[in-house]
């Protein structure tokens, strides 16, 4: 009786709603019609009953709504009206067609770190996954069941204590499945491959509100699309993933802080260890940045470079003797349980790399091998922005190289992750002064311009970005590539879901079936939005 009650108040309540519409364009173009200037006030008076006694609905007028909305990415965010908190996973069918039955765009955010500028076209109803963050380790122990909120650092730490690892990001406080569904490089894919390679079953809820379970036996085309593009096809809210006994009680990690004379010494050394690495997955990963340190300048940037060892410093030694000789102006070194690594290399939950609030003017590629000569052009070209324009003094470029291991075990054709082979990544980040944050994965660039938001300082940041990714790619002598995850918006869709006709052929047709209207088009889209 009661299951028949909520249908009909359902069925009534889209009734209503359809009557009072007004034909006016549709925030996001997908309708006829809609109630434009709906309130969060109207949809807890409409939805709020149809949902469980934890959730919650809110608008800007809430105390709760800015802490809620805040962003990692400043730069083109997307515009929220209001907040749907789901009190547990069945509310959520019941949030996506009462959004659709009113013409009302949803974009589902669990830490807010989603970096590209793709975001900023979303105008609507934000979904807020932060009260469905459950762990249910399974019987056996070779699987765990995450609930769609849950985030790096707390399954970290809650597994570690249990005896368990599992494949993560690494920054502690990212969302599991934002990278997760873009393929999600981290500290153990040496060991195990990419958060993806380990999902068992998924539990999602489709762009009509229609729930189904995604696994091996239900909808295998859709597991290999979600294993890299996920963020096209639907709402995860909750997931079953491989997990592992943890093999070692402590990691090894060293950081050193070297001045810009010491870089072609150091990428020397870094090419060498990379080509040794790749025989041991233990050297999980090592990073770096170039950065302003005020310790050391306030006007010349600086190399700070982190390695970390799955476990003690006597195996770990021998891979840093060749760095050991280089002059540092800083070293630091601990043997810490794993949990306690992201604090130690600095992606930890409450350190400045986690901050929201500032734009990130980013670029990123993947790479093979690190060119010393051009890093030497991007360190140099860092150094003349950032003294031509002291406002993005806190913008960085990051570097990293993950152990590829057991990324490249996995055949490539079993996920729509498309670029296994690739070693190296860059982030390139433009930005005032913060430090900016990123999963660090094979070799990889990221150049991110860090500042707080000043709309003056786009068009510098943008040019500088271009110009140090172009740099990258110059050296590199491969094609560009760039991890989802850490796209800027603007780039090639081949370059984000592979080159191979057949993947992006794969791709726009389980596209048109899942989601022939786009409700999920606003996180690097497989087909262009509709606006």
């Amino acid at each position: 009786m009661t299951r028949f009650s909520g249908f009909a108040a359902f069925g009534l309540l889209l009734f209503q709603s359809l009557v009072t519409a007004s034909p006016r364009p549709c925030l996001d173009g997908l309708c006829s019609v809609t109630r434009l200037n709906i309130t969060s006030q109207q949809v807890a008076r409409e939805l709020g009953p149809l949902l469980s006694r934890n959730s919650s609905i809110f608008g800007p007028d809430d105390p709760r709504f800015a802490s809620t909305t805040a962003r990692y990415q400043q730069y083109q965010p997307p515009t929220i009206k209001m907040v749907v908190q789901p009190g547990c996973e069945a509310d959520i069918p019941k949030i996506v067609k009462y959004s659709n039955a009113n013409s009302i765009p949803f974009l589902t955010v669990n830490r807010a770190h989603g970096l590209t500028a793709t975001l900023g076209k979303f105008t609507g109803m934000q979904i807020d996954m932060g009260m469905l963050r459950d762990i249910t380790i399974q019987k056996g122990g070779s699987t765990a069941i995450f609930q769609g909120g849950a985030y790096d650092g707390q399954v970290i730490d809650y597994l570690w204590d249990k005896g368990y690892v599992t494949t993560t990001g690494s920054c502690a406080c990212v969302g599991m499945l934002g990278p997760g569904l873009g393929g999600g490089h981290g500290r153990y894919q040496g060991f195990y491959g990419m958060i993806s390679d380990n999902i068992v079953k998924l539990n999602v809820v489709l762009a009509d509100g229609q729930a189904i379970t995604v696994s091996e036996k239900s909808h295998p085309d859709l597991l290999w699309a979600m294993k890299g593009a996920g963020h096209n096809f639907g709402i995860v809210t909750s997931f079953e993933l491989k997990i592992y006994p943890r093999l070692v009680d402590t990691w090894y990690y060293k950081n050193y802080l070297w001045k810009q004379d010491k870089l072609e010494t150091m990428f020397t050394e870094l090419n060498k260890l990379h080509l040794r690495a790749n025989k041991t997955r233990e050297l999980a990963v090592n990073y770096g940045t170039y950065g302003v340190n005020a310790s050391i300048s306030t006007t010349e940037a600086v190399i700070w470079w982190s390695f970390t060892y799955a476990g003690p410093q006597k195996d770990a030694q021998q891979y840093f003797d060749a760095f050991d000789k280089i002059p540092a102006e800083f070293v630091e070194d601990g043997n810490v349980p794993y949990s306690g690594i992201p604090d130690a290399t600095g992606s930890g939950v409450d350190q400045p790399l986690c901050a929201k609030g500032f734009e990130h003017v980013h670029s990123t590629t993947y790479l093979d091998v690190w060119n010393v000569t051009s890093q030497r052009q991007i360190y140099d070209l860092f150094q003349q922005k950032i003294t031509q324009q002291p406002l993005v003094a806190g913008s960085i470029i990051m570097l990293e190289d993950y152990s590829t291991i057991g990324v490249k075990a996995v055949d490539p054709k079993t996920s729509a992750f498309p670029w296994r082979e690739r070693n190296l990544m860059t982030f390139v980040s433009p930005v005032l002064p913060v430090r900016f944050q990123a999963d660090i994965f094979f070799i990889s660039s990221v150049h991110a311009v860090n500042f707080p938001p000043n709309s003056s300082l786009d068009a510098f940041a943008a040019e500088w970005a271009k110009e140090t990714l172009d740099l990258f790619n110059k050296g590199s002598g491969i094609p560009p590539s760039t991890y989802v995850n850490y796209a800027a918006g603007n780039e090639p869709i081949e370059q984000m879901y592979g080159t191979e006709p057949w993947r992006l052929q794969k791709l726009r047709s389980l596209k048109a079936q899942y989601d022939p209207s786009g409700r999920f088009n606003y996180y690097n889209p497989i087909t262009p939005a509709k606006y």
